[in-house]
């Protein structure tokens, strides 16, 4: 099977996901303002934040969500219950003829759970376009977080369930996050080796803007394409965290415009302000114009 690339042309195209953020399906209130914010995606959540008499219920206000068209350029996904679940096989089948553009799933721990998932998917009728997120939150997951990435094209991104992993790993939250330090670099480079995306989890201290801003900027250092969020005043600095700065972009045009003339002098290598160019760096500058160029598009 030929390798995804998060930056590929098609339907795998570079999508931001600075910004992914968590709505309770249950609050219709949430839904409706959720249109108005500034994010790049939404999980539609009828896992967690849902209570088990409100499931029907929310099951029935996502897909509603998701057909609406009402969410603009927004990526909208749906977070359905887990594997083994009395309400999982009900969602898969409701979220996938509602056709979002994701189906989100908790604890993936395989690819044959991926694989299963995306034959269910089909069989109850997803258009194409309607990826599947595998959220990456149990030891097992994080051990075998490469074939869960390469096990099907319909999969397009990675999601670390955080609190999860801390629970299942008997670890203590500290900031830092040294705990789960291998299991974020080895969920990235299982994501980075299998083409797909891959998202951050969550900071719970909604009032902690200080530490949600430095574990931010750490995900962004580590790889991580942006960042899950469970309340709206976390949108515009993950946005900013994940987004290219200004000196960034102008220095990723600078770094092409020299190779480009060492190129057209007939050197495989250029100097910008002292720093070696090769086709590696160029790689880096247009991933980041990508970027740059994509989030622009947006507004």
């Amino acid at each position: 099977m030929p390798e995804q690339t998060a930056y590929a042309a098609g339907a795998d195209a570079y999508r931001p996901r600075r910004s992914v953020l968590y709505m309770p399906s249950s609050n219709e209130r949430a839904l409706e303002k959720a249109k108005s914010l500034p994010v790049d995606a939404l999980i539609l959540d009828l896992e967690d934040a849902v209570a088990p008499d409100a499931k029907e219920a929310a099951r029935e206000n996502a897909c509603a969500a998701a057909r609406s068209g009402d969410y603009g350029r927004r990526e909208v996904t749906i977070r359905v219950n887990g594997i083994g679940s009395q309400w999982h096989d009900a969602d898969i089948a409701a979220a996938a003829a509602a056709g979002p553009d994701a189906i989100v799933v908790p604890k993936v721990n395989s690819a044959d759970e991926v694989r299963g998932l995306v034959a269910a998917i089909e069989a109850a009728g997803a258009p194409e376009r309607t990826r599947l997120w595998a959220m990456v939150e149990t030891p097992v997951a994080v051990l075998h977080a490469e074939e869960i990435a390469r096990a099907s094209r319909r999969l397009a991104c990675l999601v670390l369930g955080t609190n999860d992993l801390y629970k299942e790993l008997g670890a203590t939250f500290v900031p830092g996050r040294a705990a789960i330090s291998a299991s974020l670099q080895l969920a990235l480079l299982a994501a980075r080796a299998a083409g797909v995306a891959i998202v951050d989890g969550v900071f719970n201290d909604v009032k902690d803007t200080e530490g949600f801003l430095a574990e931010a900027r750490q995900g962004r250092e580590l790889g991580f394409d942006g960042k899950t969020l469970i309340h709206p005043g976390q949108v515009e600095p993950a946005n900013e965290v994940f987004a290219p700065s200004e000196a960034q972009v102008d220095d990723a045009r600078a770094v092409i415009a020299a190779f480009e003339r060492a190129q057209a002098e007939g050197r495989g290598v250029a100097t910008l302000n002292g720093r070696l160019i090769e086709n590696l760096h160029v790689d880096t500058a247009q991933k980041v114009l990508a970027t740059a160029e994509a989030i622009a598009a947006l507004s």
